[in-house]
């Protein structure tokens, strides 16, 4: 197999897929601020014709229903390995659940690299499947989304536990 990729209408929009050999490695949505270069997606394919794309958008679809709230496809997002470790980071925020780029800065060894941390968030290739939304600024405001705020305020609304079950213990 080779880099190839798909596009998907989801609820929040327009959304490209992109895969190599077995994982895939991005998830962008449509406007979505540093897309990834036309030379770095491969051919167009299929959806239908891919199984590794054909259950990425099955997942990001349900997801973004509130069918589920995680992911089981493969993923190799590639970034240098800094953003590895925040994407890893990210990788642990539970559904439901948002933390502050300095609380990421701080587990990495230093508050002063909350700016990188950002840079690493902001350029995370795997919308939604790494999820950067669940991040927020210092004082819990909705600050930047690659894939706009309207976007991240839509993800974060999804995760929100039902008022109903919240209260309960049991």
């Amino acid at each position: 197999m080779t880099t190839r990729h798909a596009y998907i209408d989801t609820e929040l929009g327009g959304m490209l897929l992109v895969a190599h050999d077995d994982a895939l490695t991005g998830a962008y949505f449509e406007g979505q601020k540093y897309p990834p270069a036309a030379d770095a997606i491969g051919d167009v394919v299929s959806i239908e014709e891919d199984r590794l794309l054909a259950q990425a958008a099955t997942e990001m679809r349900a997801y973004l229903a509130g069918e589920r709230d995680s992911f089981d496809v493969p993923i190799a997002p590639q970034g240098d390995e800094f953003s590895q470790r925040v994407w890893q980071i990210l990788l642990r925020i539970p559904y439901g659940e948002t933390v502050t780029y300095g609380a990421i800065a701080d587990e990495l060894g230093s508050k002063g690299l909350s700016q990188r941390v950002g840079q690493s968030v902001g350029h995370n290739p795997l919308s939604v499947i790494v999820p950067c939304h669940r991040v927020l600024g210092a004082d819990g405001s909705l600050t930047g989304y690659a894939g706009g705020l309207d976007r991240k305020r839509a993800l974060l609304a999804l995760e929100e536990p039902d008022a109903s079950e919240a209260g309960r213990l049991f």
